[in-house]
């Protein structure tokens, strides 16, 4: 997919925006890990996922990176009276033969997966600590779809699926590269979305493949968000964003609406608000917010402008919003802002050498509270050059 922006969206008016970034000191770059290259190529940051005080970073390599958090938090420190983004490196942990394309850590359970570009999934979990005190790695629990999976549809013919002509494959398989995952809340369920344009869900912890829906979009699916109340939200290349859920007693998950508001390819999604507020970012380089009607269904009330280039990669928890563009910036941006409504532009972060791929945020209070100075978060992101910075951004109470 072409990194190339799309025309503006013009169809929705922009949401006030209250732009704050005129201090230095509320946000600070305060560490760079630094790609790993190869003697043919770099690869470039393709996902990020935050495991407590893991740091994990996913490569085009296939490889996953381990960086420590409170490294970050030491850092902060040392640099509260300097403006430089000291250099940092981190530790493979494990190697696959296939680009990673997405990274998820589970609340419950301790599993770290993976999805990639040959169509399948990994969980992983810690390995045992080790005696001479170095970095722990990841151990190959399951490959999705299991053996298991694989050996109970083979021998069903209605199992079979075409996905091209003259071809068939069993349902349980992805058939082109697996481009997100998301947890069901009560984390019984894992959603993996594709460019083969399907949604499965497994089980977990068993990790059976328990439905399929094929053609679910008329292009390729690159995002995926699970809200709260279980509404399962699909972005695509279509330009369209469609809402799944599964009723009361049954066992399928059945399309309750359709989402247009997107010129061009719609790349990523985001919950925030407690699931109140859904975030689209696409190539039209806008970023649609929607928020939840009374009738529960989502209603697009107006967009997020500012960038320059198509929208990569979004980030939200509470009230935050985190934006990452191929114009090589990432955006923090606030709902409720100055006023009662609207959103308040935190920081624009500006030093990264490629477009950003992807992000994380870690706020500096689970419960979301202000001290009377106010409070911090961590942002993570990640960017095609292979470089992944740590930010820090100050909050100003409301």
């Amino acid at each position: 997919m072409s990194l190339a922006s799309q025309p503006s969206l013009h169809s929705l008016p922009s949401l006030d925006v209250h732009n704050l970034n005129t201090s230095p000191s509320l946000h600070q770059c305060i560490t760079t890990i630094k790609g790993h290259f190869s003697s043919s190529s770099s690869a470039y940051v393709s996902a990020l996922a935050v495991d407590g005080d893991s740091l994990y970073i996913a490569s085009s390599d296939g490889s996953i990176r381990l960086w420590e958090l409170d490294r970050a938090r030491g850092n902060q420190e040392e640099q509260q009276d300097d403006d430089s983004c000291s250099g940092s490196s981190s530790t493979t942990v494990a190697d696959t033969n296939s680009s990673v394309k997405s990274l998820l850590a589970t609340c419950n359970g301790g599993l770290l997966l993976s999805s990639h570009q040959d169509g399948k999934i990994r969980a992983w979990r810690a390995g045992s600590r080790r005696r001479d005190g170095a970095t722990r790695q990841l151990v190959l629990r399951a490959v999705l779809p299991t053996a298991v999976d694989r050996l109970r549809t083979c021998l069903l013919p209605w199992s079979y699926v075409e996905i091209r002509r003259h071809r068939r494959c069993t349902w349980v398989h992805h058939v082109d590269a697996v481009t997100a995952l998301a947890v069901s809340p009560d984390g019984a369920l894992l959603y993996s979305a594709s460019w083969d344009r399907s949604i499965k869900v497994w089980r977990l912890p068993d990790f059976r493949c328990v439905e399929s829906i094929a053609a679910a979009h008329d292009d390729a699916i690159n995002a995926l968000a699970v809200s709260p109340d279980g509404r399962v939200y699909t972005g695509s290349a279509d330009k369209k964003i469609k809402a799944w859920t599964r009723g009361p007693g049954q066992k399928k998950h059945a399309l309750v609406g359709t989402l247009e508001r997107h010129r061009s390819a719609v790349n990523a999604l985001a919950l925030g608000a407690n699931g109140k507020v859904l975030y689209s970012g696409a190539c039209d380089r806008s970023i649609v917010v929607w928020e939840s009607a009374a009738d529960g269904r989502m209603e697009a009330t107006g967009t997020l402008r500012g960038h320059a280039r198509a929208i990569l990669c979004l980030a939200a928890a509470g009230e935050l919003v985190c934006s990452g563009s191929a114009d090589r910036t990432v955006r923090v941006w606030r709902r409720g802002g100055a006023e009662s409504s609207g959103y308040t532009c935190l920081a624009v972060m500006e030093s990264h050498g490629a477009g950003v791929k992807s992000l994380a945020l870690v706020r500096g209070r689970d419960d979301g509270s202000c001290s009377s100075e106010g409070s911090s978060a961590l942002v993570c992101s990640g960017a095609l050059d292979g470089d992944v910075k740590i930010w820090s951004v100050f909050i100003l109470c409301l």
